[in-house]
């Protein structure tokens, strides 16, 4: 795709900032922000969205590590990740991550503290598909097949109620494809993804140009666009699996905040009213102005909501 140079820098900067971990046989690009100030709470692990990658946390991610150590990565078949030709599930991206945490810190996935100590601590931030993954890991969690605690956790725009979204009509043409990898892009310039991207903003949003060309770029990294009828089958399996994702979601102990754009059109802001009445203990941020990717179209309060929750 054609991308300009500003957009082509982002990309570079974001991909010099992590390094590459092999996991079952693929490449996962994995970003590790150090605390900027003292180190005084404990790990986050944030899990983007659906279609595009850990960079749409790199405006807000050092605000976020201010007192902590963040874990970042793109999931497989998503960004500077492997993209190999293959069925995408909830359930495979959640052992990915399980997986990067063992390495990270030494826990057998499915089993026990690899060091023989207490389970490791960790906040969770979730977004879009990664509200999905999250419910997954939160329900192994539960079941005893993830030790490690979660502290507390953000979830933020994701369609955490599937009966509720409204898909576009570019996720819906998708759906409606075989789930097989496409023979070409359906557009090489990439403007369209761009301004699909765009249409899940807030009308007020003041995102750059620059900022959509360089998602739509790590979409597109080594044939990417062409997995989109792939990747977006986890709508498939949150509608087969609702109850286990979304009932983890919402029955998880650990304190939970919500920050939710109110202009998202596809995760409408009743979602965020509806978590809200089953866990009326959470604390609920609702960013005016703000759509489906709030970390970009308003980072500052974003940032801020993030930090006050998970503190």
């Amino acid at each position: 795709m054609t991308v300009n140079s500003n957009s082509e820098s982002s990309v570079a900067g974001w991909r010099a900032r992590g390094h590459y971990r092999m996991i079952e046989g693929h490449s996962i690009f994995t970003v590790v922000v150090s605390p900027t100030q003292e180190e005084t709470l404990e790990p986050l692990l944030i899990l983007h969205g659906f279609p595009t990658s850990s960079f749409d946390f790199h405006l807000v991610v050092d605000t976020l590590a201010r007192n902590r150590h963040v874990f970042l990565f793109d999931m497989l078949g998503f960004g500077s990740s492997a993209k190999p030709d293959l069925r995408y599930s909830i359930e495979l991206q959640a052992d990915i991550v399980e997986l990067l945490v063992s390495e990270a810190v030494g826990v057998a996935p499915g089993g026990q503290s690899g060091h023989g100590g207490p389970s490791p601590r960790f906040a969770l931030l979730t977004h879009d598909m990664g509200d999905t993954v999250g419910g997954e890991l939160l329900a192994r969690q539960m079941e005893g097949r993830w030790p490690v605690e979660i502290t507390r956790r953000v979830v933020t725009n994701g369609s955490i109620y599937i009966e509720m979204a409204h898909l576009t009509d570019g996720q819906n043409f998708l759906l409606a494809l075989p789930d097989e990898r496409l023979a070409a892009p359906l557009d090489p310039s990439g403007e369209t993804l761009v301004e699909a991207l765009r249409a899940t903003l807030s009308p007020r949003s003041p995102v750059a140009r620059g900022e959509l060309e360089a998602a739509a770029e790590l979409i597109a990294t080594n044939g990417g666009d062409t997995l989109l009828p792939r990747l977006i089958r986890y709508i498939e399996d949150r509608r087969q699996k609702e109850s286990r994702y979304t009932g983890a979601i919402e029955g998880h102990p650990s304190p939970l905040a919500i920050v939710w754009g109110t202009d998202d059109p596809i995760a409408v802001v009743d979602m965020a009213s509806r978590l809200h009445s089953v866990r009326p203990e959470s604390s609920l941020v609702m960013l005016q102005g703000v759509g489906h990717y709030p970390m970009l179209e308003s980072p500052a309060l974003f940032a801020e909501a993030v930090e006050s929750a998970l503190c």
